[in-house]
């Protein structure tokens, strides 16, 4: 039978400030935070997200490398807007992912003061808990994981407005189209910000069924157009996903690892997942991959499966409760459901570069702590005031804990180096950590200690293409391209679509002086990356050295169609224009880089020779001095500022 409609809660201000409140005390730390992982790849060298304007490219983020806003256009329309807001600005774009995470946290408590009619207490309660618990931080803190957490935003919206709808009276009245409209606007915008949205139609009906309609018949005979426009949004996913197939060799069938592999991994991930909601230490930023026998996962698999049947049974044993609701066994049924159906899709598709995340758990956490809080709740708060009273100190020393260990846990998003170095020191045996951690200690300048990492990550894993790259890299900045050359081809071997390997042997290459095998390797990372700035200019370099010019000025361009603001670029395309006997191109390109970096003394310089070979020498003369003022010893400007005084000087 169809339950009654639920007066509204009465709002009140006060739980709307305090949680705001709460979650700013909680994340104070973490506006200083850096760009972490693979943040830069998103956010720093995503093209598409430079021009606001141009919708086109911002609703197609890149997929070639395995970006986290591949196939999420919503996703990189944020950090788009973002971007138009502030630049690279660190601290715009933690203060964004914040503000995505309380509005979620709102939207999670106006969803339990309706399911939770009389019990506001228990809604302020499991909200707060939800918002400042440091398991959230790397949905929040790391800032690509906006992913989650935008999502998380959509998904909760979606669920409110189809509450607000089966409220607003009659379903085919005004108000109600309204907010059966924002359902679905909002379920489609959560499907094009991550996969997880994918069970929002579900999870919508189940609640229609459960606590509004009591059976699935009367809940589609009363709200259809709703909820057929709810199930359409999958359109859009399959598309998306379509696109995007193995997110860029990550995750998908066919990367090596079967599907029953990776699924028996899930089961120890799900119980440690519960047991990080209860007591959060130690937290770890990459789990890396963890893989497990039948035998091993046996005990977790029980646990698991009797949780995730028990919910069922709870669930569909009898019709719901009207007099129970949400607080009946029907209630903790529906909590289950949701919290398996929100970790599904990452654990039913198959990684091979994670196992375990702790920003998986974004929306399962408001599950579990809503049964938690709901079931403490009705036991302790009663009429009793005294009760009461001890109920709700308990909760606030309980927020209190989590928010000192939320501010401890963001303290180390300061430094990507410290964070590494944690998760290493946590997990020893995770290659990628090590490899991730070598990384930041090669663009530190620590050679000998990086090299150090990407050998104990291929001693981990021999077959990991990146590790084998980066010790490539290390080599090289040694002085050692002979021995690069054979690593950065195993790592090509390993892993074929690997952009950057193909432009590092090039350079590698271009090193020992093998320019036709450089030449072929660039446009081999061109052909897979055709946005690469850094191929380009470097096939740009390789084709001017072998008199190829035409060729390197249309590479350079191409460099700086992708990077204009590169100084170096625009010089070596002066530099080719001039060598192609086009200068009076190649003083504008100079003069170009003057008006962004005066102080170049190298562009000065290379004004003179331009201009000179225009016969405007006096102008060539005064970019000389300038060259000298700014470089005393440049030796080479001297000699030029020398010949041509020598050619103004009059005869004897």
């Amino acid at each position: 039978m169809p339950t009654a409609a639920p007066s509204s809660p009465r709002f009140s201000w006060w739980p709307v400030l305090a949680l705001v409140a709460a979650g700013l005390l909680a994340y104070s730390r973490s506006f200083s935070g850096v760009f972490v992982f693979d943040d830069p790849d998103s956010i720093l060298h995503n093209p598409s997200i430079r021009h606001l304007g141009d919708l086109r490219a911002v609703l197609t983020p890149p997929s070639a490398q395995g970006q986290t806003v591949a196939g999420r256009p919503m996703l990189n329309l944020s950090l788009a807007l973002n971007y138009a807001l502030s630049g690279t600005a660190v601290g715009s774009y933690h203060a964004v992912n914040l503000l995505i995470h309380l509005l979620a946290g709102l939207t999670l408590w106006g969803i339990l003061r309706r399911l939770w009619p009389g019990r506001s207490g228990l809604a302020f309660a499991a909200a707060l808990l939800w918002i400042v618990h440091p398991l959230q931080t790397e949905a929040v803190t790391y800032i690509v994981q906006r992913a989650e957490s935008l999502m998380g935003l959509f998904y909760l919206l979606t669920l409110y407005c189809y509450i607000r709808y089966t409220e607003a009276g009659e379903p085919g009245g005004r108000r109600a189209r309204g907010w059966g409209a924002l359902a679905v606007a909002c379920c489609l915008l959560g499907m094009g910000t991550k996969e997880v949205m994918a069970s929002a139609p579900v999870i919508v009906l189940l609640y229609d069924r459960t606590f509004r309609s009591g059976t699935f018949r009367s809940a589609w005979r009363r709200h259809w157009p709703v909820l057929l426009g709810l199930a359409a949004t999958w359109i859009w996913l399959v598309l998306l996903v379509a696109s995007n197939r193995e997110r860029g060799g990550t995750q998908g069938l066919g990367l090596g690892v079967s599907w029953g592999t990776y699924v028996l991994t899930q089961f120890p991930a799900v119980l440690h997942y519960l047991r990080l909601v209860i007591w959060p230490h130690p937290q770890i930023f990459d789990y890396g991959a963890a893989w497990v026998t039948v035998a091993a996962a046996a005990p977790s698999m029980v646990c698991v499966l009797v949780l995730a049947f028990g919910s069922l049974w709870l669930l569909f044993r009898r019709p719901p409760d009207q007099r129970a609701g949400a607080l009946g066994g029907e209630g903790l049924g529906f909590a289950g459901a949701c919290f398996f159906a929100w970790l599904a899709p990452t654990s039913l598709v198959p990684g091979i570069r994670l196992t375990m995340a702790e920003h998986r758990m974004y929306l399962p956490l408001a599950a579990v702590l809503a049964v938690l809080v709901a079931g403490l709740g009705v036991r302790w708060v009663g009429p009793d005031g005294k009760r009461r009273r001890s109920a709700a100190a308990s909760v606030g020393l309980a927020a209190l804990a989590l928010i000192a260990l939320t501010l401890h846990r963001n303290e180390l998003y300061a430094s990507e180096l410290g964070l590494w170095r944690a998760t290493v020191a946590e997990r020893p045996l995770n290659p990628y950590a090590h490899n991730d951690l070598g990384d930041l200690l090669q663009q530190n300048g620590q050679l000998a200690e990086a090299g150090a990492e990407f050998r104990e990550a291929l001693r981990l894993n021999p077959n990991y293409p990146e590790a084998s790259n980066n010790l490539a890299n290390v080599l090289r900045a040694e002085g050692r391209p002979e021995e690069a050359v054979p690593l950065f081809q195993r790592a090509i071997a390993g892993k074929p679509v690997f952009a950057e390997a193909y432009n590092n042997l090039g350079v590698a290459l271009t090193d020992l002086g093998r320019l036709y095998e450089a030449v072929a390797a660039f446009e081999a990372a061109l052909k897979l990356n055709s946005d690469y700035a850094s191929a380009h200019y470097n096939l740009g370099i390789v084709l001017a050295r072998i008199g190829r010019y035409p060729e390197a000025i249309a590479a350079y361009q191409s460099a700086l169609r992708l990077d204009p603001r590169s100084a170096e670029t625009r010089l070596n395309l002066g530099n080719a224009l001039v060598a192609a006997g086009r200068s009076d191109e190649a003083i504008a390109q100079y003069q170009a880089i003057l008006k962004l970096r005066p102080a170049y003394a190298e562009a000065h310089f290379n004004l003179g020779n331009a201009l000179a070979l225009a016969g405007r020498l006096g102008e060539a003369a005064g970019e000389y001095e300038e060259a000298l003022r700014l470089k005393p010893d440049f030796a080479a400007a001297r000699l030029n500022l020398d010949r041509l005084r020598a050619l103004a000087a009059p005869g004897p």
